[in-house]
């Protein structure tokens, strides 16, 4: 995926998604997603394992967190999350804004990439992932226009070149040109902007 080097502010994602962890309720773990493999509790799990790996990507430190494809293990939900993946979404957008992160190479999920490149991939993981957690748990979620505008430049360009499977994003979905701009966005992730609990059908994303 090409890109440029822009380099981009992850906070109010970051705290976005967490401000949703305190609205959960333990009942809704069970729930089903837009990311048709995750319930929310598997999704509330990758979210904390994303955490980790961008973070130590943005800085470098290469081992378990960065080398591991997320895809290789059911994500598990762990003790006292309510508390520990608040701080590291505060430490995952914290990591970023140092200038070194977005600077030569980089890996996460056991791939290598430009920091540049890794840096927006965290970044557009908070955003949908954040999408996913709201629809699935009925709360309010609205990025600002200016994050969903990065989100779109990034999603965009190899959007017709996706398969299903491969990569953090899935086949994009057709979206009205007219759409409001998180649709467009979430549409490009490969999920269906109009997906609630009743249906009409489920996300096609990867998770």
């Amino acid at each position: 995926m090409e890109t440029s080097a822009k380099k981009v502010e992850l906070g109010p994602a970051a705290r976005r998604v967490a401000g949703l962890l305190d609205r959960i309720d333990d009942r809704q773990l069970e729930r089903p997603t837009p990311c048709p493999d995750y319930a929310v509790r598997e999704l509330l799990a990758h979210i904390g394992g994303l955490a980790l790996a961008f973070r130590d990507a943005a800085r470098k430190a290469f081992g378990p967190t960065t080398d591991t494809d997320p895809g290789d293990a059911r994500p598990v939900l762990e003790e006292g999350w309510r508390a520990t993946y608040p701080r590291r979404l505060e430490e995952l957008a914290e990591a970023w804004r140092e200038p070194e992160a977005w600077e030569g190479m980089t890996r996460a999920g056991g791939v290598d990439l430009p920091g540049a490149v890794a840096g927006l991939v965290a970044f557009d993981e908070l955003l949908v992932h954040g999408w996913d957690l709201a629809r699935a748990t009925g709360l309010p979620y609205a990025p600002g226009e200016d994050e969903l505008l990065v989100a779109y430049g990034f999603l965009e360009p190899d959007a017709s070149e996706r398969v299903a499977g491969e990569g953090p994003f899935g086949p994009p979905v057709p979206a009205p040109g007219d759409a409001p701009l998180l649709d467009r966005v979430i549409a490009l992730s490969g999920r269906r902007p109009d997906w609630t609990q009743a249906g009409p059908g489920s996300g096609a994303g990867r998770g």
